[in-house]
């Protein structure tokens, strides 16, 4: 029985950066063997354990054969007769194929330490096209690495494509499918992760109302990169220097989907593509569940991001209305990031990367006078029912336009 560390653990460690977890790989053992030493199993279709102390995973050196479809499809075989070489070799990249003894010593049967410094991604072998889960992986591991300037291997990218064009991510559940749109979207350039699904033509099968959006012109005196797509890209790019929240980053790639539906002839003017873009976020919130918290905000930013850029413009009856639209008296940090995003749409243009946002200052300006407006005064006056709400209304609508003319 031997233990390594083995995959992401070790192709971090090498690269210098931090170790989130730690797996291990246990050869010439069974799952007997496991059992009868503590270890707990928790893998129904994959032998997995936990270790009885420190709770970490380990998992039996095994192969795999495809059967059936999607990424679930797998028959497993794990015993002592599998070795290292053979547990490897499964594996999507060289640079997830290595494994690391208790001396430090490499076990690197597939160059992933070239790859490594060479800053290639590369599969193992033909077998990552029997997981249409991994070009998504490996475009989310792009969306992590790109600092280090790695790059697909000609023939893995090409592998990619033949993969969406076989049908093979039409496999793939929602809660899969979300789950890498949504570390993708943590990660520090999840603009990378979304350049390669659409290079493989993965965005077109997946999200097609974010993938038709290059190409659709915008008006050059408002974006002077002009192509919708590239814009959206940038907005991205910008929520992720404002914002950890992927609420804000997953708002940022929907709140133009609606120029989309654009007829040509009108091109490059969109009016109305807020509201024409809502049930496309409904609809692509729908495909991939969701959650309720990550679709309010990119409904509200769909809906309101002109607003927001024309607050200074609004008329205080007007941004009361999206104030009480937006729900900001129960739900002021669901607001602040709204607020985020409609800066990082600003500032996502040609040119406008550093400019700075007073439409966000003027607005919590104004919701915090408002708030400072209690109910209790207008019981103590005496009224009730609707008298109060019209009393409220009318006392925000003064403190907006006190603030508003402070911001003029």
């Amino acid at each position: 029985m031997q233990i390594f560390l083995v995959g992401g653990a070790v192709r971090d460690q090498l690269l210098n950066r931090p170790i989130v977890e730690r797996d291990y790989l246990v050869v010439g053992s069974n799952a007997a063997e496991m059992l009868a030493l503590g270890y707990v199993q928790v893998g129904k279709d994959f032998p997995v354990f936990l270790h009885p102390k420190s709770k970490e995973e380990y998992a039996l050196a095994r192969t795999e054969r495809k059967q059936g479809l999607g990424y679930t499809g797998f028959v497993c075989h794990a015993d002592e007769s599998v070795s290292i070489e053979d547990d490897l070799l499964r594996r999507d990249l060289t640079i997830n194929a290595m494994a690391m003894s208790d001396d430090g010593t490499i076990i690197d049967p597939y160059n992933g330490q070239q790859d490594l410094k060479d800053r290639i991604f590369r599969h193992v072998s033909p077998a990552f096209s029997e997981d249409p889960l991994r070009v998504l992986r490996l475009a989310r591991f792009a969306a992590r690495y790109d600092d280090f300037n790695f790059s697909i291997a000609p023939e893995t990218l090409q592998l990619m494509k033949s993969m969406v064009a076989a049908g093979e991510l039409e496999n793939l559940t929602a809660d899969r499918v979300w789950k890498e749109f949504s570390r993708a979207l943590a990660e520090p350039h999840p603009e990378v992760f979304i350049d390669i699904l659409r290079t493989t033509g993965a965005l077109k099968v997946l999200w097609p109302s974010l993938d038709i959006l290059w190409g659709i012109p915008n008006p050059e005196q408002h974006h002077g990169e002009i192509d919708s797509g590239i814009h959206t890209m940038m907005v991205l790019s910008q929520a992720v220097k404002f914002s950890e929240d992927i609420a804000v980053r997953f708002a940022a790639l929907c709140h133009d989907l609606g120029k989309g539906l654009t007829a040509k002839h009108r091109w490059p003017s969109h009016q109305g593509h807020e509201t024409s873009g809502l049930s496309l976020v409904e609809d692509i919130c729908q495909k991939f569940k969701v959650p309720n918290t990550v679709k309010r905000i990119a409904l509200q930013v769909c809906e309101f991001h002109l607003h927001c850029h024309r607050a200074l413009e609004l008329k205080p009856s007007t941004v009361l209305k999206m104030f009480n639209k937006l729900d900001v008296w129960r739900k002021p940090q669901d607001f602040e990031l709204f607020l985020i995003c409609c800066h990082a749409d600003s500032s996502g243009r040609l040119g406008k990367e550093l400019s700075l946002y007073p439409q966000a200052d003027y607005l919590r300006a104004a919701l915090a006078s408002c708030k400072q407006i209690q109910v209790k005064e207008f019981v103590q006056q005496g009224l009730k029912g609707e008298a109060i709400k019209d009393a409220l209304n009318q006392a925000r609508l003064v403190a907006i336009k006190q603030v508003k003319a402070s911001f003029n």
